[in-house]
């Protein structure tokens, strides 16, 4: 197959996942085109199987915004063209399902029919699609796919809940994909984060609200307490500096380090001991499957598609959206020593293995046949 994949290109959830599933799809021997405005920050190594695209938008003094979609729906009609693809899989609903549709109409005017599939994957449903502003446009572009994904049960529902959709949606869960993952954790990196064997906690995150980075410090700040620890917080954000202030408030600043956003957070995930999701909502919790996979057990709330990820009790602890006692104390209940801390990474690793790579790409590859079959059907 000829597979066009649209995505933001940063580190976010939903483009880290639409990288790593066209890089799989091309291992596979399928030909992915990626379209977006810049190079998928995981599209890190070259296959012949491989294009990018570059979305170029004009600046003219017209435009208080430059028209991104308007510019993407006219490059979609271009590639598909001339790449002569067979379907087009765009990830996050706004801008991309709706500059799918534009694309797809101008396509018919050639005669060419293009089906196109679109995986929701969080806060373009739960966030921005219920803004009355987008709404209307969110649910037509939703309704007017070929086919439709969530990446968890409970953003299907969501998104039935709060949006008219006549479509079907399927649950494609997300992936992890163990030759990255599965690291070897580097002796002399640990010992310099903790040199004295202290537990190793981690967050990963864009340090949005909804993320409740407070909750995280304030969780280490009880764990620290009990049991010598360090904290890791991997990411940036609006909420950083709040979170640095905090430290400074709670004295922990000498255990607690702030690294940025990292390229290879597997690296440091490797060397961890816990990882901390205290978020408010997740459609899924792909930072956590992330910190499985490294053999690193998971404290997170209950909200939005986590339970569908940690088994509680098994490779990690749930508890309800700030409870920051509760979670310190299960944090504290896995750390306490080393026989209880291996039983639980071993967990969490087992757990990971559900969601790896190769068990999920079928159920993509087949969903693409379906899709183009009944579209071919529907046209004729």
């Amino acid at each position: 197959m000829k597979i066009g994949i649209v995505c933001y290109p940063t580190f976010g959830g939903s483009g880290v996942v639409a990288t790593e599933l066209g890089k799989a799809l091309a291992s596979e021997g399928h030909q992915v085109h990626f379209i977006t405005y810049s190079q998928p920050a995981r599209l890190d190594f070259f296959s012949e199987n491989l294009f990018y695209h570059e979305v170029s938008v004009r600046n003219y003094p017209l435009f208080d915004y430059a028209p991104y979609e308007s510019a993407l729906a006219s490059k979609l009609v271009d590639v598909v063209r001339f790449e002569q693809l067979d379907v087009l899989h765009v990830h996050y609903a706004i801008p991309h399902a709706s500059a799918a549709f534009m694309a797809k109409q101008i396509l018919s005017s050639y005669g060419i029919h293009i089906p196109v599939v679109t995986t929701l994957h969080g806060t373009d449903i739960t966030l921005v699609g219920k803004d009355p502003t987008y709404k209307p446009v969110v649910t037509f572009s939703i309704n007017q796919s070929d086919g439709v994904t969530t990446v968890s049960e409970d953003l299907k529902e969501d998104t039935y809940r709060h949006f008219e959709i006549t479509k079907e949606i399927k649950v494609i869960p997300n992936f992890i994909d163990f030759s990255r993952f599965s690291l070897q954790a580097k002796d002399h990196f640990k010992k310099a984060i903790a040199p004295n064997n202290e537990r190793i906690l981690i967050h990963t995150s864009n340090f949005r609200k909804v993320k409740r980075t407070e909750d995280v410090i304030r969780i280490f700040e009880k764990v620290q307490a009990v049991i010598p620890s360090k904290l890791l917080m991997v990411g940036d954000g609006p909420e950083r500096v709040y979170n640095e202030q905090l430290c400074r408030s709670l004295n922990i600043c000498e255990n607690v380090r702030f690294l940025g956003k990292q390229d290879a957070v597997e690296e440091i995930l490797s060397v961890s001991d816990l990882f901390l999701m205290p978020s408010e909502s997740e459609s899924f919790g792909l930072a956590a499957l992330e910190a499985m996979a490294c053999k690193v057990p998971v404290i997170t709330t209950n909200a939005g598609g986590l339970p569908e990820l940690n088994v509680d009790g098994f490779c990690g602890y749930m508890s309800n959206v700030g409870d920051v006692e509760a979670m310190a104390a299960h944090a504290i209940e896995i750390l306490k020593d080393d026989e209880t801390l291996n039983r639980f990474k071993e967990n969490a690793f087992t757990r990971a293995q559900d969601f790896d790579l190769k068990k999920i790409l079928p159920g993509y590859i087949n969903y693409y046949k379906e899709v183009i079959e009944n579209s071919l059907q529907a046209k004729y």
